[in-house]
């Protein structure tokens, strides 16, 4: 049997046994935990008071769950360092694609076929376009060709005064450069590859935090998102004879075949990083990133990935911001609407009157984590004066969650008001004047009417 359909029944199993997993039929997670020092949104599981029902039970020593914008929802001993094999690939790319040409052609060194380990099956000599070594690099996560990428690269930025082993530390050390500048302060790389045993030992670590801020980065480019996001890929090989030859890779990322949204990015496996993998998903509620390192076996990496992007779309809600019972007809933007009462704005000019309030976007919603305990409000009322209008601003209210900043949205008037006319006028005066010696109130009371429902019984 070829090397090739070994790898694709191997691959066959696995998604059987993926797929089996998010099913409910075969419990691999029968190892995964819940511990009381997972962080959830800032705090400890222990902190917050949180069920086991409430936290993503998975099996990885390190991980991860982040959006897109970097709130990070889940972390179980993320800022530790320890290995992380293939996914330092990522970086690689990163790199790659901050220097290249869309015309570069990448020639193979012999040296660069001895890596040895996860191969794309390439030959000295060999010549390929850009986008084709990096699909060997991030879909059959070829140590050849990160090797290969690393010798021209470097050499590139060496101005040409570094080939072979010198050329791929100039790029091993642009790497670590990139790292620093995208805050990874706790990662340093030693290869373009992520091996870490034998020859290759050294001094290269990372941590679940910082691949989450690599992988934000990397997904920030289009040419990376449309390769990781490709199951199988033909690419065109100019072999040293002149031949030209069709290389097929094949993604080693599962969840493209099984999970709703996914969308890349890298595995990795050794023996000291475990098997380990850095997913992303993106679905209508954003995009998440999923980092799982060390986790028991490589089917396991991906169910803890699934586990760990499943639970932070089911808890991010859509939290109504206008609860109020009361409700009235209002023309706003030239439309009859029934629009909530969220508050009644005291008109300054009266002594017994106030203008009814809704908010200026009345259907407005907030995208929250229900974890993270329940919402309160604070509003603030204009003075108002004259004549008010619908439509006009009469206030704020602001919102937070667990007395953290979530926004400020305006409140407006939905019914007209007139301020008093003259002789109104002169009564209310001669009246706010008796009321200055007997401690009447020379105003109306404004009211928040506007409610919080509760999210959960733990957010308080």
């Amino acid at each position: 049997m070829n090397s090739r359909l070994s790898q694709r029944l191997l691959r066959g199993v696995l998604v059987f046994f993926l797929l089996i997993s998010s099913l409910g039929l075969w419990q691999t997670t029968a190892y995964a935990d819940v511990k009381k020092a997972d962080i959830i949104f800032g705090e400890s599981v222990d902190a917050r008071g949180l069920s086991v029902v409430d936290c993503p039970n998975v099996d990885a020593s390190y991980a991860l769950v982040m959006a897109a914008d970097g709130t990070i929802f889940f972390e179980r001993n993320a800022h530790e360092s320890t290995q992380i094999a293939s996914i330092t690939k990522v970086m690689t790319a990163i790199v790659v694609l901050d220097h290249a040409q869309s015309d570069t052609i990448v020639t193979v060194s012999e040296r660069a076929t001895w890596v040895g380990e996860s191969s794309a099956g390439l030959e000295p000599g060999d010549q390929m376009s850009l986008d084709g070594v990096l699909k060997a690099i991030m879909l059959s996560s070829g140590n050849d060709a990160a090797v290969a990428v690393a010798e021209h690269f470097g050499s590139i930025l060496s101005n040409g005064s570094a080939t072979g082993e010198d050329a791929e530390q100039v790029f091993v050390e642009e790497m670590n450069k990139k790292a620093q500048e995208l805050g990874m302060a706790s990662t340093v790389f030693t290869n373009p590859h992520g091996l870490d045993h034998d020859s290759f030992a050294g001094e290269q670590r990372s941590t679940a935090a910082d691949v989450a801020i690599m992988v934000q980065f990397a997904m920030k480019n289009e040419t990376f998102r449309e390769i990781v996001a490709t199951r199988v890929a033909d690419v065109s090989v100019k072999r040293a004879n002149g031949e030209n030859v069709t290389l097929t890779f094949e993604s080693t990322d599962l969840l493209l075949e099984s999970f709703e949204g996914a969308c890349g990015v890298k595995t990795g496996f050794t023996d000291l990083a475990g098997p380990s993998f850095a997913g992303a998903a993106n679905r209508e509620k954003g995009e998440y990133y999923a980092i799982v390192l060390n986790s028991s076996s490589p089917d396991q990496r991906f169910t803890d990935a699934q586990v760990l992007l499943e639970w932070a779309y089911e808890h991010l809600v859509d939290y109504q911001l206008a609860n109020s019972t009361q409700k009235m007809e209002a023309i706003l933007n030239g439309q009859k609407i029934n629009v909530p009462i969220v508050a009644e704005v005291a008109h300054a000019d009266w002594i017994d009157k106030t203008v009814k309030a809704t908010l200026k976007d009345h259907e407005q919603t907030i995208s929250i984590f229900d974890l993270n305990g329940n919402i309160n409000q604070t509003i603030e009322y204009d003075e108002i004066h004259g004549d008010i209008r619908v439509g006009d601003k009469l206030g704020t209210i602001t919102f937070k969650q667990r007395n953290e900043f979530l926004l400020t949205v305006d409140i407006i008037a939905c019914e007209s008001m007139k301020a008093p006319g003259l002789f109104e006028g002169i009564g209310i005066w001669w009246d706010r004047l008796f009321r200055g010696f007997s401690g009447e109130p020379k105003v109306a009371n404004s009211v928040l009417i506007n409610e919080t429902p509760l999210i959960n019984q733990k957010g308080e």
